[in-house]
């Protein structure tokens, strides 16, 4: 018998399933907020050089504010002060619109918004390069947090880890609020990111582990949601919580409750057996059973009976080694790692690159998120139409291709380019939701995890190199551009080396993967142009049914 056999027959998405998506949800609705906690907390305003020394010696008279900011301090090609100068010596001669040269100095920042990280150790002008470096080492954190965590799950268990990775999440980032040094914070900040990924990585493997085939997709688009909901959510708590404090606080307390609800979490049935704990997994699956209201199915069934998974040679403990021991395992790890490379610096890439709406920070986190909603409704539909791997490419595809429309489109036409990015962007989302339910299809229960952490880490390198990407614009204007969705075209041609999952059983052990017949053989390159031509057609079909 396998697995999703007994887990249809017990019911594959029940009470149980709902219940373990629920809570599942609730942790995974706290980690956008915390990737995108720096856009609000160290935002930078509109600011400019304390002058409040020259007031209290009575030099400026009876100056209006505008009055004194003009002697005070130079204005800039768009007639705002600038924000790091200020003259020598008030320069009056310019409210008569006189012109003549000034000495420029240096002058200190005057704190204006006590309630943001920067106030907290002037991280404006020359050390405005901390600030952004403050994200940085927050995703080095996350890039060095999904191995880890994806090898910890795959030998110690999933439930064990999903703890670990909320306790020490919430531990680490209400500490980084009482930092005294911005080195400690920084510091505080890596380990946040280091820890809380465990969360995505370990949830997103136990829901699909705990499903039947039909139900996969459905688990992995209420899991992706959780993404675009909090992104959504962040913006309205943030404009409701302006001290950065206090916001800190409120995207961390779902993990408190994520914590006390955590006693309800199950085991991974198939990890217990793939690691020979016959036992305990007859101990969940009758759990699952009784709140499905099927236990008379698990009743007729042994512990002894549950030994469906035979592993390599009675191999318990797996590493990241493991990946790239046999040819077909380490074939999939190198394909799979380069989409999520692709898709994460894609992904970013655009995220960081849109511009044109015109509207506040809040407003524009905002759209960003309720994007992403109609792109993975629309994957929904396509998966089971489709199947993954159409679905991947095509994504891909036309995130590549709305690239490459703005690369000819007028930067002075900012309507039609924002409208293209847009679109790139809910292709590039429907393209991430996709390659998460596919990787965690393609891996073995006994690598799953492994193979899930080794490919969160690429991705979020990808994340890091994006920002570095959209710099080479000081070269040519649409170099970013180019290089974006020649990456998009890649990942488009390199998931088409990857198998169909769509309607099969879960690999179990690394033996399902190398000797698994391959019903269709792999592309060659000649014929890839060919068959993206019909996989275009295929989608532009069901998206006009």
């Amino acid at each position: 018998m396998k697995f999703e056999d007994l887990i249809t027959q017990i019911n594959g998405f029940g009470r149980f399933q709902k219940m373990l998506l629920c809570i599942s949800f609730i942790g995974r609705f706290a980690i956008p907020c915390h990737l995108l906690l720096s856009n609000f907390i160290a935002a930078i305003p509109s600011h400019h050089c304390d002058i409040s020394s020259l007031d209290a010696e009575g030099i400026f008279g009876n100056l209006s504010r505008e009055q004194k900011l003009t002697v005070s301090i130079p204005a800039q090609d768009d007639g705002t002060p600038a924000s790091c100068h200020m003259f020598s010596y008030p320069q009056f001669h310019l409210l008569t619109n006189s012109s003549s040269s000034a000495e420029l100095t240096v002058g200190l920042y005057k704190s204006y918004f006590p309630f943001l990280l920067i106030s907290k150790w002037d991280l404006v002008c020359d050390n405005k390069g901390l600030n952004k470096a403050v994200t940085s080492i927050f995703f080095v954190g996350v890039m060095f947090g999904a191995a880890f965590f994806g090898g910890m799950s795959d030998r110690f268990g999933r439930k064990p880890m999903l703890l670990v990775s909320c306790i020490s999440g919430m531990a680490f980032a209400l500490a980084s609020i009482f930092s005294s040094s911005f080195i400690m914070f920084a510091v505080l900040r890596f380990f946040s990111g280091f820890t809380i990924t465990g969360i995505a990585i370990v949830s997103t493997v136990l829901n699909v582990e705990w499903v039947d085939i039909k139900h996969r997709r459905l688990v992995c688009i209420i899991d992706s949601m959780a993404w675009s909901v909090g992104s959504t959510s962040l913006s309205l708590i943030a404009f409701c919580i302006r001290d950065w404090r206090w916001l800190t606080v409120a995207v961390t307390s779902p993990l408190l409750l994520s914590t006390v609800l955590w006693w309800w979490v199950p085991e991974s049935a198939r990890w217990l057996i793939a690691n020979g704990k016959a036992e305990k997994s007859h101990y969940y699956l009758h759990k699952c059973a009784v709140m499905n209201c099927k236990e008379e199915v698990i009743s007729k069934i042994k512990p002894e009976a549950l030994s469906i998974i035979v592993t390599d040679g009675g191999k318990k403990n797996y590493s990241y080694l493991d990946l790239v021991r046999t040819p077909k395992m380490r074939r999939l790890a190198l394909l799979t790692g380069t989409i999520w490379f692709c898709v994460a610096t894609m992904t970013y890439g655009i995220s960081l690159n849109i511009t044109g709406f015109g509207l506040n920070m809040y407003l524009t986190q905002f759209v960003y998120g309720a994007i992403e909603i109609p792109s993975k409704l629309m994957v929904y539909y396509l998966l089971e139409k489709i199947g993954r791997r159409k679905t991947e490419a095509g994504a891909q595809l036309l995130a590549g291709i709305s690239l490459m429309i703005n690369i000819f489109i007028p930067k002075d036409q900012w309507v039609g380019r924002t409208v293209v990015a847009v679109l790139g962007k809910g292709f590039a989302g429907a393209a991430f939701c996709t390659i998460v339910l596919y990787s965690s299809e393609l891996y073995p229960t006994v690598l799953r995890q492994n193979g899930m952490g080794y490919n969160s880490f690429l991705g979020r390198l990808g994340v890091s190199v994006a920002p570095l990407v959209l710099l080479l614009d000081s070269f040519w204007g649409h170099l970013s551009q180019t290089i974006l969705c020649s990456v998009a075209l890649i990942a488009s041609l390199v998931a088409w080396q990857l198998p169909e999952t769509r309607d099969r059983c879960l690999p179990e052990t690394i033996e399902d993967v190398e000797e698994k017949e391959k019903k269709e053989p792999i592309c060659q390159w000649p014929f890839l142009i060919i068959r993206m031509h019909a996989m275009c057609n295929d989608i532009c079909i069901y998206l006009t049914m």
